[in-house]
């Protein structure tokens, strides 16, 4: 529970605590020819008081007997009343006997349910070339394991399993655990089980199916038990233990059609289980780790211990024709889950509103620093600038607040303040304070005061004071810097997209590492991680007359604003050759300088000013900075980065006045110029010999000339769709190029273009292929075509991938409000579709975030009005937030963005 939950809400939300699980024996026979499964499960108990009643999350699910043993009574009994609480997903058994304090029971309940689609729970999916291969797979995260088996389904209340599955002989099964035994069941053969005899000796064919028992789990939470039974194939490896010398076992499965395609993410899971045991000092406790690859799977990846699961997407790779970005991507998710096996599985949140204490997105050496920035420190600011943001603790009074919680503010802004004290107290201290508070909560449960205490432990420093009211409260602050004789004034505000925070918003008090570079008089810059402000406002002594900066690397969680200019200045000072500030200094100041002037309190052309500054950069510098690990990608040049977050930033300011033409055509000019001449240097071809910055770079450039309808850029990517359309021979579209070439296809072509795309959608080579087709799919100028899409999102889409083929709509301006629309149109069927998981959050986000008008923003609130948006209450406020804030932008710059575009010099590059 978070500090400010009521006892009252507890009790409302929480299951009774007067039964505690310890052990589970649980058995599950699968019927995958008529999708459904039965079981039993026998539960060890403990009472911690005396009680006649048995209260346990259950749902979806037809129970059939119930029965409860116990030494202490002598007797078996069945409950002699059954009650279900469907809103709340519990039954509740009375006995006529009650449970003594301190008592053991045995707890037994037989269950019946069904193998739906909806990618929760005990679940059905299908792979194989033409969806021939069935089988099925658990995803229990949050609340879904009561879907599959009665239990106590809370992080707090962890028990060891034992899980035993009964299929078909010619199927494999999976769980957490190795096997200990599998066998073919005979009529003859003494089982522990008899439930199992009963059931198999019922069936007209009990010789064809087998027993799979596995071995105890530790102690675990039921969000994070696994199983699957299906036609699986699989690749090993095995790693070294550099702790203990013991060697594990590893596998991927996978339908054996792409098997062939996870030998990359086996790979990444072989590297870095023996780094994760240096970094935490912990041994990975399990005796294997299996990957199971899905080709229906509601989020990325699940960190199920010893059972990582997750999406085609997340995993598969085709080396031969996987982009750069598609690699790290699938090299981050695999990591990012073994890291979970630790830091969440080891030690687990003991209530949801601790979400975060499971990431790991602290640890660089898996994704970039500066890459972080972009792909998770600035969406997280963006979300927490809005008033309907909530803090990393949330209060989590049922399971659909839980679903909600998964966001950007639950992950990137909780990786990011652990980023930022990681920066002040030390990265090695940071992880031992890590370590010792792994190892005190091993196999338990914690709350954020653990983590605190144990990087305390190893720091001596005040780390509750200081970080507090950074996960306790919503939002962060915004530094502003007034110079002054001998030094700056610096005050703190909260931060909003809309402005200067009323009193009654600006109330929080943050402790903020300033973490203040500046430059000595031989010229080298001076790295300042001491100073605080944690009052309102204070004075630091400093020569404004040589180069300073707050915030240096971006490593804290606010925005700073200067003066223009000083602005102005520090886009010189960036871009001057051995220049003082490093990559994340960069992104860092064309990334606040536009959010400052979307809020507005700084003008739109400031923001335009510092790009134009900063477009220089196009070759690797090096430069004096204190660490140069910090300024460098894994090639030592960081170009394409800075290029990343100019570009990111110009696609912005065209997503929000996409319908204003001359603004847009403007902008596009002004990308043009800026990309164009990147693409004239590099060229289109890619060579095994090229840098990474430079593949980066020239992927950038093209998709960004491309986008502003360069007609040479264009007709290139057409030209090579054109010979693929013709021969069927794709090899004359690069990798890294596949998702601006088809979707410049789409946009540009015809019923030819859209057919040959949808096809590739269908049935891709590889997942990455099949991304970029599904996401092209609505880049459409036609809104016959639009409307094709979208019954192809209805009627043939994947649940998991209809997201995709939105975001294409979405991106293209001509049909972004007939995305909105047809939403509302079928509002009913998507909730029936996406009832239980995530969906609604998602669609919500994708198909109103890209409106920019006060018109907008009124009919979608109107349009909701009167719907139940329990399960997307959340994400519907921030969505109608960012409606809301885009058209005041667009009310307030439209003038001056207008003036400054069409009076700006040429850039010269």
């Amino acid at each position: 529970m978070s500090a400010s939950a009521p006892a009252s809400a507890q009790q409302d939300y929480r299951l009774p605590t007067d039964i505690k699980p310890t052990h589970y024996d649980l058995t599950v026979w699968t019927d995958l020819e008529n999708n459904k499964f039965e079981g039993i499960v026998h539960i060890d108990i403990h009472a911690t008081k005396e009680t006649a009643k048995i209260v346990l999350n259950t749902a979806n699910l037809e129970l059939g007997d119930v029965s409860l043993k116990s030494e202490a009574l002598q007797d078996v009994q069945t409950a002699s009343e059954r009650e279900f609480d469907a809103a709340n997903e519990r039954g509740v058994f009375s006995f006529a006997k009650p449970l003594p304090q301190n008592a053991k029971g045995r707890l037994s309940v037989t269950f019946k349910g069904e193998l739906t689609g909806d990618m929760l729970g005990y679940y059905r999916s299908s792979g194989g070339k033409d969806g021939e291969l069935k089988y099925t797979l658990t995803q229990f995260e949050p609340t879904a394991a009561r879907r599959a088996f009665p239990c106590w389904d809370e992080p707090l209340l962890k028990a060891t399993f034992a899980v035993t599955l009964v299929s078909r002989v010619n199927s494999v099964n999976l769980s957490n655990m190795p096997a200990v035994s599998e066998e073919v069941y005979t009529p003859n053969s003494a089982d522990k089980e008899p439930w199992i005899a009963q059931k198999l000796s019922s069936l007209p064919d009990p010789g064809q199916w087998k027993i799979t028992r596995f071995e105890t789990t530790p102690p675990v939470s039921t969000y994070l038990v696994a199983y699957a039974n299906g036609p699986f194939e699989y690749l090993e490896s095995s790693y070294k233990s550099p702790l203990s010398g013991k060697v594990r076992p590893l596998r991927i499965y996978a339908t054996g059609d792409v098997i062939s395609q996870a030998q990359f993410a086996l790979d990444i899971k072989r590297m870095v289980l023996p780094l994760y045991e240096e970094v935490f000092d912990i041994e990975y406790p399990l005796p294997k780790l299996d990957t199971l690859v899905a080709n229906d799977f509601d989020s990325g990846a699940m960190e199920n211990w010893g059972l990582i699961t997750g999406r085609t997407q997340a995993f598969l790779l085709d080396p031969k024709s996987a982009d750069t970005k598609y690699k790290q991507n699938v090299a981050a998710t695999q990591s990012h889950e073994v890291a979970h096996m630790w830091f969440g599985n080891i030690t687990t949140m003991e209530w949801w509103d601790n979400l975060y204490l499971n990431e790991d997105k602290v640890f660089p050496e898996w994704k970039l620093d500066s890459e972080f920035l972009g792909s998770h420190f600035f969406p997280a600011r963006a979300l927490d600038a809005k008033l309907s943001s909530h803090p990393i603790e949330v209060e989590c009074p049922d399971a659909n607040m839980i679903n909600q919680i998964f966001d950007h503010l639950s992950y990137a802004k909780a990786g990011s303040v652990l980023r930022m004290l990681a920066s002040y107290v030390g990265e090695d201290r940071f992880l031992k304070g890590v370590s010792i508070y792994l190892k005190k909560h091993m196999y338990k449960n914690s709350v954020t005061k653990d983590l605190w205490e144990g990087i305390q432990a190893a720091t001596d420093l005040n780390i509750p004071k200081m970080m507090d009211n950074w996960v306790k409260k919503m939002g962060y602050p915004v530094i502003t810097v007034t110079e002054k004789e001998g030094g700056i004034h610096v005050r703190q505000d909260r931060f909003l997209e809309t402005g200067p925070a009323d009193p009654k918003d600006n109330e929080t008090i943050w402790t903020v590492p300033l973490n203040l570079l500046t430059v000595g008089a031989d010229g080298k810059p001076i790295l300042n991680k001491q100073v605080l402000l944690d009052e309102r406002e204070k004075f630091i002594p400093l020569d404004t007359s040589k180069p300073f900066k707050l915030n240096a690397d971006t490593t804290g969680f606010y925005a700073v604003q200067y003066s223009a200019d000083r602005l102005a200045k520090l886009g010189q000072q960036a871009a001057a050759p051995n220049s003082p500030f490093s990559l994340s200094d960069r992104i860092g100041l064309v990334s606040d300088a536009l959010a400052l002037s979307k809020a507005g309190y700084t003008s739109v052309s400031s923001a335009l000013e510092l790009i134009s500054a900063l477009r220089g950069e196009k070759e690797c510098k090096s430069s004096p900075n204190r660490d140069p690990s910090v300024v460098r990608d894994i090639n030592g040049c960081f170009t394409d980065l800075v290029w990343d977050a100019i570009a990111s930033n110009l696609s912005a300011i065209v997503s929000t006045w996409w319908e204003n033409e001359h603004v847009v055509e403007l902008l596009n000019s002004l990308r043009r110029e800026l990309f164009v001449p990147i693409v004239e240097r590099l060229g289109f071809e890619y060579k095994a010999s090229d840098p990474y910055d430079d593949v980066q770079l020239r992927t950038l450039a093209i998709e960004q000339a491309a986008s502003a309808e360069d007609p040479w850029v264009m007709g290139e990517l057409k030209s090579r769709f054109d010979k693929f359309l013709r021969s069927g021979d794709d090899s004359t579209i690069p990798s890294d190029l596949t998702n601006i070439t088809f979707r410049i296809a789409v946009q540009e072509g015809g019923q030819a273009e859209w057919e040959a795309v949808k096809g590739i959608a269908a049935k891709a080579k590889n997942p990455a292929q099949g991304l970029a087709a599904m996401r092209a799919m609505g880049a459409s100028k036609d809104l016959n075509l639009a409307e094709n899409t979208f019954d192809f999102i209805m009627n043939e889409a994947r649940d998991q991938d209809t997201f995709y083929y939105a975001g294409g709509l979405m991106r293209n301006p001509v049909t972004r409000r007939f995305l909105a629309n047809k939403f509302k149109e079928n509002f009913a069927a998507f909730q029936k579709r996406y009832a239980g998981n995530f969906g609604l959050i998602r669609w919500t986000e994708i198909s109103f975030g890209g409106l920019s008008s006060d018109k907008d923003y009124e009919e979608t609130a109107a349009f909701f009005k009167d719907k139940d948006t329990s399960k997307f209450d959340m994400a519907l406020k921030q969505t109608l937030d960012t409606i809301r804030s885009r058209a005041a932008w667009v009310k307030r710059s439209t003038g001056e963005l207008t003036q400054w575009l069409e009076k700006r010099p040429s850039v010269k590059l």
